[in-house]
């Protein structure tokens, strides 16, 4: 059986933060609110407690050394990876150490002064030593040889020290290895039959449980056998673990069902599930990926990265456990953990979206969370992480807690206004673009010229459509880089899996690009939107979007009737006004037999560019490229038939480290049909998720995530009155045949969307544009100093 927390939001208003548009009109921008942070994706942050500012991005996971002083903090992002070592007791960091490659894994052992790192896509294992307030070493024990010679990547790791035994699972071998600690070398290998999180031993039971990361189990391991002997069901995405002191409760935390399995070790079976979202039928997207048992096992701490908070169980009798509310925290939380101080949080994306890159450094003492990049701009791995530290609630500070959790959320509500008549939907994806790159030149937005390097000369249609419909200027990605973008755009969310692999793979310490849909852990448990559109009988095609370069990654989408295999996927070599030539004549193949699906997707690449690639289409020209293709797919469906039922929504997947005076995740997007109101600006907060949203009430679709439940549909775009007035492409104004010709001082890799360093291509870009050097990009300024207790 399921328990559910239900509470009911009262107390609290959401804050607003206002700004003023060109027009004079007060409108809702991300920043500082109070105490609170409004968030791009429309979702607050209010952290209880002190935060201790961490060296580098990603926290995933935390451990408390023996003597209950020191914290070990694993910082797995784009940026520096490695380990922070703070002092629990004076909130300050005492040292930090750089590992190339670490992933997850974390123990201190007990009878030794040893901390066990794991080394990630290097298939190392690291054992440093804790000496005083300093971390020394490491010493190396080796799996196999380094990606991409050996794919293994360690994961998480447990110990049994009284046999000299380190037990190390992996996610791209799928295995256990066994280890001597002492010898320094492997023993044993056990096959898995999916991806591996972490594991956890159990001295009481002399056995070792695994979390099934790619499935829904958790294998046990008879360690007296050495034989993996039985495994428990679980709901999807098991991963972080915590089991009970006595050795009989065994509580798993399951990403991609907001859920936690509670497991009677000696039954082997689950007795309980604890639904951990707001609400009790709320879709994916909570993200449940760390647990954590408080005093006496009473109180279960589970971490909801994708929600920013806590949710408090009481299990002080497991099979009958129930909720008792929820603790605001950081932005995205990986891992909590207890101490006798109370409970320790990682925020895996910190307090804060980043602050101008200029912003007064360095990191300040605990209590106080300031943005310094260090030269850094890129968005991947700024988004520097922290270290919560909160004191254990008193039910009155739990009630207040509770509070705050459901005003910092945008919880589902009926959607305002009427739903346009509208049958047909094209929802078209472009690439990596900021709205001051291209539309920052519009007056009547709120734009920064200064930063637009492909204005209304590069961008003629851009332009148009933006002045002829609607110009939304105040439209933010839920997404940092492509590889959580596509997931995001086609699905209103992003895994675990896709959110806590893509940074290393970014930042070249190895794995695939495995977030295109090809791989199936990356990929939500229900789908994208064609699975939702396949189950309520909606019909659809797909053109190159998940076709990078062969066939459709994803089942769903290989039926002939629901791609165009004409239609190519990504290539930058291949110009986007022919894909646009592809998708006119299927069109009119498909609308001269009455077959034109209710809902179309559409990937126009080309705006990602090629930087300064010999013999690569310039950026001016791959852009105008993009630009031409995109006003004339408009213009040939409004010279339609079906163009008095259709709308058209345009978006980027992702917005990436393009300059933009107002935030990082800012982009353009293009609402498009006879029902938007003409020659408006709409200054109105939207997201990915919000455009989704529209999409999915428009063609009767359930919502695919949270984010998409809780997003405002951008039905004020929209008008009970049709103007059927055809739109009329605008033609290029530059050459999109244009090829670079110098070679460029750096070579980037172009095989995959953001497979060039996103920072050294936009300034190449910029050069090449400008002729000078690319100015520092802009953020929203958020800073959060926390109060001292005398305030």
């Amino acid at each position: 059986m399921k328990k559910h927390i239900i509470f009911l939001c009262c107390g609290l208003m959401a804050g607003r933060i206002l700004a003023q548009t060109p027009g004079g009109a007060s409108v809702q921008i991300p920043g500082t609110a109070g105490d609170r942070v409004l968030l791009p994706t429309g979702w607050y942050l209010s952290p209880a407690g002190k935060a201790v500012a961490l060296t580098s991005d990603l926290p995933l996971n935390m451990a408390v050394a023996p003597d209950g002083v020191h914290l070990a903090v694993t910082n797995n992002g784009n940026g520096r990876q490695g380990v922070d070592l703070i002092d629990l007791k004076t909130g300050l960091l005492t040292d930090s150490v750089t590992v190339h490659a670490s992933w997850l894994g974390l123990a201190f052992a007990r009878r030794k002064p040893w901390l066990w790192v794991s080394g990630g896509n290097d298939d190392v294992l690291l054992r440093y030593t804790l000496t005083r307030d300093r971390l020394t070493g490491p010493d190396t024990l080796r799996l196999g040889a380094p990606w991409p010679k050996e794919k293994i990547s360690p994961t998480g790791l447990a110990l049994d020290e009284s046999r000299d035994r380190l037990y190390v699972v992996t996610k791209e071998d799928d295995a256990l290895y066994i280890c001597d600690t002492r010898a320094m070398t492997v023993l044993r290998r056990v096959a898995l039959s999916a991806e591996a999180y972490t594991c956890v031993y159990n001295a009481a039971r002399h056995e070792l449980y695994i979390s099934g990361w790619g499935g829904s189990k958790v294998w046990i391991y008879s360690t007296v056998r050495d034989t993996l002997s039985d495994s428990v069901a679980t709901e999807d995405h098991p991963n972080d673990m915590v089991l009970s002191r006595d050795g009989r409760w065994l509580y798993v935390a399951n990403a991609n069902a907001n859920s936690v399995s509670v497991v009677d070790l000696a039954a082997r079976k689950t007795v309980e599930t604890l639904h951990t979202a707001l609400t009790p039928d709320a879709p994916t997207g909570s993200t449940t990926n760390s647990v954590a048992l408080g005093p006496g096992d009473k109180t279960l701490y589970i971490a909801n990265a994708d929600n920013n908070y806590l949710a408090v169980f009481d299990v002080s009798t497991p099979g009958s456990s129930r909720s008792a509310g929820f603790i605001p925290v950081g932005w995205y939380p990986t891992c909590v953990r207890t101490w006798r101080g109370g409970l320790l949080v990682a925020d895996g994306k910190g307090l804060a979206s980043p602050a101008n890159p200029d912003a007064e450094g360095p990191y300040g003492h605990v209590g106080a969370y300031k943005t310094s990049h260090h030269g850094d701009q890129y968005i991947g791995s700024m988004l520097h992480g922290a270290v919560s530290m909160i004191p254990v609630p008193s039910p009155a500070s739990l009630t207040a807690y509770t509070r705050q959790v459901y005003a910092n959320t945008p919880l589902p509500s009926a959607p305002a206004g009427a739903i346009p008549p509208i049958r047909h939907v094209f929802y078209i994806l472009k690439e990596n673009r900021t709205y001051d790159q291209v539309l920052g030149d519009m007056r009547q937005g709120n734009g920064d010229s200064s930063l637009c390097i492909f204005g209304e000369r590069v961008t003629p249609n851009a332009h148009a459509l933006s002045g002829e419909f609607v110009l939304l200027d105040n439209f933010y990605v839920n997404a940092e880089v492509s590889a959580d973008g596509h997931n995001w755009s086609m699905a209103g969310y992003a895994t675990d899996f896709v959110e806590k692999n893509w940074p290393s793979n970014y930042a070249g310490r190895g794995g695939n690009y495995d977030f295109d849909g090809s791989r199936p852990i990356a990929n939500p448990t229900k789908g994208f939107i064609w699975d939702y559109c396949a189950r309520a009988g909606v019909s659809f095609r797909n053109y190159g979007e998940f076709e990078d370069n062969g066939p459709p990654t994803l089942p769903v989408l290989r039926d002939p009737a629901h791609y165009c295999r004409a239609y190519p996927g990504w290539n930058l070599d291949i110009q986007d006004v022919y894909r646009d030539s592809v998708f006119e004549r299927d069109f009119d193949s498909l609308a001269a037999m009455g077959a034109v699906p209710r809902f179309s997707t559409i990937y126009l690449p080309n705006d990602h560019t090629s930087g300064l690639s010999r013999g690569a289409y310039t950026p001016i020209a791959h852009i105008a490229d993009n630009d031409l293709a995109l006003g004339r797919i408009v213009d040939h469906i409004s010279h339609s038939p079906l163009w008095a039922s259709s709308a058209i929504f345009v978006l980027e997947d992702d917005a990436q480290d393009g300059p933009d005076h107002v935030d990082a995740h800012r982009s353009v997007a293009y609402v498009i049909s006879p029902y938007v109101r003409r020659h408006a600006v709409n200054h109105t907060l939207y997201s990915t998720a919000a455009m989704l949203r529209t999409m999915e009430l428009i063609l009767g679709l359930p919502p695919m995530s949270q984010y998409d439940a809780a997003a405002a549909p951008m039905f004020d775009c929209f008008t009970a009155t049709a103007d059927t007035t055809p739109y009329v492409f605008r033609p290029a104004l530059v050459d999109i045949n244009a090829r670079n010709k110098a070679a460029a001082p750096v070579t980037f890799d172009f095989s995959k969307p953001d497979a060039a360093p996103d920072r050294a291509l936009n300034e190449a870009i910029w050069q090449s544009v400008r002729g000078t050097a690319m100015p520092a990009p802009k953020r929203s300024a958020f800073v959060l100093v926390a109060r001292s207790d005398d305030d």
